[in-house]
This record gives structure tokens, C-alpha cells and sequence, in this order.
């Protein structure tokens, strides 16, 4: 990451990422954006038991949608499970376990559930920032594995079922960390050199937002978009990053307020207006590259990691699976 990218990056932080960042941004949202019934439509939230995904799963819930909870932890999914319910009054909130570093366990989840499920959206928020280069027991590195491959996978096999569906959706938490980092992908999993945790995070979510770009040119029924929480105070921000935290702690934006633009995303007739593939803060489409910074990537560079993902997700698909 250049001084120059970081130095912006920090700055832009500080005027918009921050709670006050967003409580300037709100005084221009719509109201009515999200006045809207949901009953009937199914969203599935991946790391929806706490932080910004059990944020979103309960500001849905209200709105009377079908929530399907992926989560990794039968214990925290039940608890979280519980509160929606007790808050929202909606039952029709199912709990899925999957871990998301496991491509051959996704595999056998997406199946399993497109012949027993409908959907109508998929909230792809689940992520980790490991700060120690660590292995599955694939031999992948584990931000790549569920950051970049898992969502991949999950994506990739549940799209036949959203192309049913009427105004389908795709919605991927990405991070605005993503701007300091050029999509790198002669080494997706950080063999060489020092490893970073956050900079792989950061890189991971520059995957992100290339995905979210090219599923949008080539299924054009269902509407893809990635977005930024900004700084929120979630419980992986404590235990990922217990430095930023103390610094910025009371600087961070509330869990509900990092949700927002997810939730807005999910349900609001509003969003259809905009094309499929954008990247959106607090509600508006926003540049995917800080000015003059140099983080452009070649077409080739970004059919290149498209075809390292399905070449090596192709190898964890178990033979009961059919594609």
C-alpha cells in the first residue's frame, strides 16, 4: 500500500466511514425507500448472528421477509435466532450452519438447499481477517477461503435458483480497505512475501467488488451490487483490529447504521433503478478507486481471477452434486 493511498484513504475515512460520516449522509436518504412488505420474499444472510449481518437479518425480519441465517455456530445462530424472533415477532427465521472456508461443504449446502428453497436474495456478508497466514485443512489460506472462494462458491451455485425468482438479488459487504489495494492475482494466497492480515483482508475485498462487476455483465436477471459499511463497531472489528478500535471506538458507527445500505440494497424498489454491478455507500453508487491512485485493473487481470475461481472451486465439488 502506497503513502499516498493511505494518507487519502485515512482522510476520506474520517469524513465518511465515521458515525458522523453517516449522520451527515442520512439527512438526504429517502424515508419511504424502505416502507416496504416483504412478506413471501427469502433473504439469506451469510454471518448472520452478530454484527452487521444479525443487524440486517432483524431489520428484515420486520419487514416480514423469510430469513435464512448461515451461520457457523449452531449455538450463537440459536441465540440470534431467539432474539429476532422475540424482537420481530416473524417465525419464519431458519437457521443454516456452513462453514464458509469448507468449498466442498458449500457446495453440498447450496444444492441441498435449492431443492428444498426458494430465493429471492443473497446477502453474502460473512468474512474474517485472520492476522496470521493459516491454512484449512484444504491448504487454503483462510482469508481467501472464506472471503473470496467461499463467496464465490456460494454465488456461483445459487444463482440457478435466484434466476427464478422476480427481482432477484445479490448484495456483497465488501470494505472500503479494498480502495488501497490494485487487484493482485498472481498470488491469491499470500505465499510470497510478508503476510499482511489486513491488507489481505483489504485484497479480498477488491475481489469483491471485480466479482460483483462481472456477474453483473453476465447474468443480467438478477441485480448485483457491493457495498461499504463504513466503520462500524461489530464484534469482528474488536477482535480483529482491538487497535483501530481503542483509537476510533467512539468515532464508529453502530451496527444498525453499518447495515443500512445492506438493508436498503436488499428490499428498497429504489435500488432497480440504478444499473447492476455498482458499489454503493450510504446509499448512493460511489467510485471503486480513490483519485489518482493507481489500483485499475486489466481486463485480463480480472478474466484471469474469474478463471482461478472456477478452475479451483471445480475441485471441491463432490460427486453427488450436479452443475
Amino acid at each position: 500500500m502506497s503513502l499516498y493511498r493511505n494518507s487519502v484513504w485515512f482522510v476520506k475515512g474520517l469524513r465518511e466511514y465515521t458515525r458522523a460520516g453517516y449522520e451527515s449522509a442520512a439527512k438526504r436518504f429517502v424515508e419511504d425507500d424502505l416502507g416496504v412488505d416483504v412478506a413471501g420474499r427469502h433473504y439469506m444472510i451469510t454471518g448472520a448472528n452478530s454484527g452487521i449481518g444479525k443487524a440486517t437479518a432483524l431489520a428484515i425480519a420486520k419487514k416480514g421477509g423469510t430469513i435464512h441465517m448461515v451461520c457457523r455456530s449452531r449455538e450463537r445462530a440459536e441465540e440470534a435466532k431467539k432474539e429476532i424472533e422475540s424482537h420481530t415477532g416473524n417465525q419464519n427465521i431458519l437457521v443454516h450452519l456452513l462453514d464458509m472456508s469448507n468449498p466442498k461443504e458449500i457446495w453440498e449446502f447450496a444444492e441441498k438447499f435449492k431443492s428444498e428453497n426458494k430465493l429471492n436474495v443473497l446477502i453474502n456478508n460473512a468474512g474474517c481477517m485472520v492476522n496470521k497466514r493459516e491454512l484449512t485443512d484444504d491448504g487454503l489460506e483462510k482469508n481467501f477461503a472464506t472471503n473470496t472462494l467461499g463467496m464465490y462458491i456460494l454465488t456461483k451455485a445459487l444463482l440457478p435458483a435466484l434466476e427464478k425468482e422476480e427481482d432477484a438479488r445479490v448484495v456483497n459487504v465488501s470494505s472500503g480497505g479494498m480502495l488501497v489495494q490494485k487487484l493482485t492475482v498472481s498470488d491469491l494466497q499470500f505465499e510470497c512475501g510478508t503476510f499482511d492480515g489486513t491488507m489481505a483482508y483489504a485484497q479480498n475485498k477488491r475481489q469483491q467488488v471485480t466479482l460483483t462487476e462481472l456477474w453483473a455483465k453476465s447474468h443480467s436477471k438478477i441485480h448485483f451490487s457491493v457495498m461499504h459499511p463504513g466503520w462500524a463497531d461489530t464484534p469482528a472489528v474488536r477482535s480483529s483490529m482491538p487497535d483501530f478500535h481503542e483509537k476510533m471506538k467512539n468515532r464508529l458507527r453502530t451496527e444498525e447504521q453499518g447495515a443500512d445500505t445492506v438493508i436498503w440494497l436488499s428490499i428498497s424498489p429504489a435500488v432497480v433503478k440504478y444499473p447492476s454491478g455498482l458499489f454503493f455507500q450510504d446509499r448512493k453508487p460511489v467510485p471503486t478507486h480513490l483519485p489518482l491512485a493507481s489500483t485499475h485493473s486489466s481486463p485480463e487481470d480480472e478474466e484471469k481471477l474469474l478463471h482461478t475461481l472456477e478452475e479451483l472451486s471445480q475441485r471441491f465439488v463432490p460427486v453427488t452434486c450436479k452443475l
